[in-house]
């Protein structure tokens, strides 16, 4: 029978807590979803403001642009958890089938997972037989899989909170471009990103244990690249109204 040991999600033999890497998981997806709105508002209003000194048109701009920007990754966050979450239901059930017609072949599968993390034969039997014992379907979802079938990603919930992460970062740029007076709006613009971008850098590399600065100047040379294209792009079409 072909193995699924391929499938894991955790590294072998290493201590995991499912709900912690699940909550590391969506607070990574919620700055980075935060560090999009800022990028991809800035640049828009940024642009737009190079080309016109009209708020009305530069407020339009970036509201029908944070819409845009929250709805498709809304829409593209629904559609990536939906997949996941049938493709986690389809193995799940293939794994009942394989349990309830080759409990053997599954025991000698359970028990060579252990053995493949470091246990003697004789130890990874014993182990696979106790926890077969005890919960037979836990116990091979988390060895093969690494899934917990009562807690599955929900694909609205992912879709939420995708949409108001990138809103919430879309709101930096549009805001500070708004706000101050028309003379030095461009500059309190690119000032309040970079602080913005330098933050959610700094958190970004704090969750996945990265270097502060490195990730803080990607993240802040990207951004400041971005603003400066558009700026200049939104110049070449200057108009005064």
């Amino acid at each position: 029978m072909a193995t699924k040991h391929g499938t894991k999600h955790h590294a072998g033999g290493e201590p995991h807590d499912d709900a912690s890497g699940a909550k590391l998981n969506w607070l990574r997806a919620s700055v980075l979803g935060a560090n999009d709105g800022i990028v991809s508002i800035a640049g828009l209003v940024v642009g737009v403001a190079g080309a016109t000194t009209s708020k009305t048109s530069i407020v339009t701009a970036g509201v029908a642009g944070l819409l845009a920007g929250a709805l498709s990754m809304a829409a593209g966050e629904y559609v990536s958890v939906s997949t996941q979450r049938d493709t986690e239901r389809a193995l799940i059930a293939k794994e009942k089938w394989e349990l309830a017609h080759q409990p053997k072949e599954e025991l000698e599968e359970l028990a060579h997972i252990y053995e493949t993390k470091g246990l003697s034969r004789k130890t990874a039997v014993l182990v696979a037989k106790e926890l077969t014992a005890h919960d037979v379907f836990a116990a091979h979802l988390d060895a093969e899989l690494g899934i917990d079938p009562d807690n599955l990603t929900n694909p609205w919930h992912a879709a939420f909170a995708s949409a108001l992460a990138f809103t919430a970062g879309a709101i930096v740029p549009l805001s500070a471009i708004l706000l101050p007076p028309q003379n030095v709006r461009i500059i309190f613009t690119f000032f309040a990103v970079i602080v913005a971008l330098a933050l959610t850098g700094t958190v970004s590399a704090k969750i996945g244990d990265a270097s502060k600065r490195k990730a803080t100047i990607r993240v802040v040379l990207g951004g400041a690249i971005a603003m400066i294209a558009t700026y200049g792009i939104g110049t070449l079409f200057h108009t005064n109204v």
